[in-house]
């Protein structure tokens, strides 16, 4: 194996005053690799086990270069990667919200002066939440600048719908009127770029009391936690954001995304109880976006901790922008839904890669999902060295939740015939070049795999390889045209382990 065949990225938009962030592809043989060097200008800075490093206490306004070896599990060392160049930013001026008035009581509400630091936050500065619980309506950021949250800070979101403004922008893959989130960018028409939300503190929603208050208003779609919008070059690093009335970290038409270590939680509070009141709480929805890197970080959610989005039916058709080359890595993922690809990808998906994630209690690794008049396709996604096991019984399969690995074009349908073949056209979706590989699954609910093409469309080119899955069902598959079956183990507690029906091109080794 040559060195040259680890490929080392500059994580996009993730650099700041005193950090850097790289990420790097697996090689091939992977599995002989005991671990990773990681060198600043020449001096090893680092081992790990892990595809990403961040390297952090450095100066601002400085250059490093930055590479990569790999120590073999024999103990001989491989070549130095290629070396690429990194730039931390300069010294930000802090515009701390308690100078502007912000009092961190939990109960006075400080919108009004924590908006007031940002608009007067300078290119390149820092707004700094201090320790405190601040309570705020919604926030709105701009470009050039950092929202930086410090450890045993929290930014509490209201639970009064009133201090969230209506805001036209995107809801389940649709343009409709929707309650502000938190934290947003502004929907007049412009590209915003070089935003970070940083720190080790907490950004709270308040959704649990928040959903209830927008719902009963009946004046827009609940809002979320974050919500940035014709954005570039965004960076969240270590920051915590919890309890959303709806999706916890929802972008829409923005490029070049980082997020690094951090933490979304969507269905308990910090002391393990569940907000009672939150549904189809996602924990990070990149929606019609390009360039996105997740690593290192931590969702548990009360619905799919990542799904993958591009827009829904006609309309995410006609604005055409599809979510593309998308990297998930290095994550751990707990109940919930796992990693979603759908179901509003009306715009199409295509180029992701999940890779070295674990899940627990959570209901699938993987679903991939467009329903009948969706349209457009979701292509060349590879889920790899992934691990599942679920204990947790109490989400049943249903018309919305098939199995572990699922690969559905009847995503909530009732009473569906897979065998009826109706016309094609503009709503006829595309699913094709998906691959399972390297996959344990352990689940007590759901089928292991799952795969439900169209009898007009059938999902094309699915490959299972080193997949060795338990499941309450087995696998089932129906409308597959070319599946690939190498080194492949399901075991079922009830049924077949394995019932194809009208698949072809079927290799199995």
């Amino acid at each position: 194996m040559r060195m040259s065949s680890i490929k080392l990225i500059l994580a996009p938009a993730a650099q700041t005053e005193d950090s850097i962030a790289v990420v790097w592809e697996r090689p091939e043989n992977t599995e002989q690799i005991e671990e990773y060097q990681v060198f600043l200008d020449g001096e090893e800075a680092a081992r790990v086990k892990e595809t990403d490093y961040t390297f952090s206490g450095l100066k601002p306004e400085t250059e490093y270069r930055i590479q990569i070896g790999a120590v073999m599990k024999e103990g001989a060392f491989l070549p130095k990667s290629n070396i690429i160049t990194g730039k931390t930013s300069k010294k930000a001026e802090v515009f701390d919200i308690t100078a502007f008035g912000a009092v961190g009581d939990g109960v006075t509400m400080n919108t009004t002066a924590i908006q007031k630091a940002i608009d007067a936050c300078t290119d390149n500065g820092m707004v700094y939440v201090p320790k405190g619980v601040f309570k705020s309506g919604a926030l709105f950021l701009k470009s050039r600048m950092t929202f930086y949250v410090e450890e045993g800070g929290k930014l509490l979101g209201s639970d009064r719908a009133e201090d969230y403004p209506l805001m036209t922008y995107r809801y389940e893959g649709r343009e409709d009127l929707c309650h502000a989130s938190l934290i947003n960018t502004k929907t007049d028409g412009n590209r915003y770029h070089d935003i970070t939300i940083a720190g080790s503190g907490t950004i709270d929603g308040s959704g649990n009391q928040l959903l209830k208050a927008e719902l009963e208003g009946e004046k827009g779609k609940r809002g979320n936690v974050i919500c940035l919008i014709n954005t570039d070059n965004i960076y969240m690093k270590d920051i915590t954001v919890r309890q959303s009335p709806f999706w916890c970290v929802h972008m829409i038409y923005c490029n070049h995304i980082s997020m690094n270590r951090i933490q979304i939680n969507s269905k308990y509070d910090e002391n393990g109880k569940r907000y009672e009141n939150i549904y189809n709480g996602d924990g990070f929805d990149p929606d019609s976006c390009r360039d996105v890197y997740l690593f290192h970080s931590y969702i548990s959610s009360q619905d799919d901790c990542v799904a993958v989005k591009s827009g829904r039916d006609e309309e995410g058709r006609a604005v055409g922008i599809p979510s593309e080359d998308i990297r998930i890595t290095n994550c751990h993922f707990k109940s919930g839904f796992g990693v979603a690809m759908g179901s509003e990808m009306a715009g199409g998906i295509r180029n992701v890669l999940v890779q070295d994630c674990s899940l627990e209690d959570s209901f699938s690794i993987a679903s991939v999902k467009a329903p009948r008049g969706r349209g457009a396709f979701i292509e060349n996604v590879i889920y790899d060295n992934c691990r599942l096991v679920n204990h947790d019984r109490s989400i049943k399969s249903s018309i919305w939740f098939k199995g572990a690995i699922y690969v559905d074009y009847f995503y909530g349908e009732k009473n569906i015939d897979p065998a009826e073949k109706k016309p094609v056209g503009e709503g006829t979706s595309v699913i094709q070049n998906i691959r399972f590989s390297n996959i344990s699954i352990e689940t007590d609910e759901g089928y292991a795999v799952y795969l439900a093409g169209l009898a007009e469309s059938p999902a094309r080119h699915i490959y299972l390889e080193n997949v060795d899955a338990y499941g309450r069902n087995g696998l089932y598959a129906e409308n597959v045209t070319g599946l690939n079956m190498k080194a492949v183990s399901v075991k079922a507690v009830e049924g077949d382990d394995i019932r194809m029906k009208n698949v072809s091109n079927v290799i199995i080794c």
